[in-house]
């Protein structure tokens, strides 16, 4: 199926609210791969001195990993979005901080789901560089969130 991700509110998808929301938009979904854009802007509560901090971007992994469940949720399962937490990250590695004004791109790769257990694989790029790389583990509530 050929989805229109510009006319998806983003703010549908997830369960976090502004001044808490890390990701802008979905650019990608299919099965095992889910790419966000995200602006850092001067307001975010995550900036500092004009650079977002780490925090930051480990929390963007996991809103994009939110993004994806919150995309089949609606959209697929025709369900309500349900709340998910990070159980563990592994081998996260910031090779540079973000400034303001930077655009950034965050693709997942689902290495593994199973048992309400999502293993991902995710890369952070700005530009055509790569700044983060991590492993991330989301765990899934069966709390589901009302609009």
């Amino acid at each position: 199926m050929n989805w229109d991700f510009e006319k998806i509110d983003i703010h549908e998808l997830l369960p976090q609210q502004p001044p808490f929301v890390m990701v802008d938009k979905l650019l990608h979904f299919d099965e095992r791969v889910t790419t966000t854009a995200f602006e850092v802007r001067a307001d975010n509560i995550f900036v500092d001195n004009d650079i977002l901090n780490a925090c930051a971007l480990a929390e963007n992994i996991a809103q994009t990993c939110a993004t994806r469940l919150g995309f089949v949720n609606k959209y697929i399962l025709k369900r309500a979005i349900q709340l998910g937490f990070i159980g563990s990250i592994r081998n996260m590695e910031v090779l540079r901080t973000p400034s303001v004004g930077e655009q950034l791109t965050t693709t997942i790769v689902v290495r593994e789901e199973i048992m309400g257990l999502t293993l991902v694989d995710a890369t952070i790029k700005s530009g055509e560089d790569t700044i983060v790389t991590s492993e991330m583990k989301i765990a899934l509530s069966d709390i589901e969130m009302q609009n």
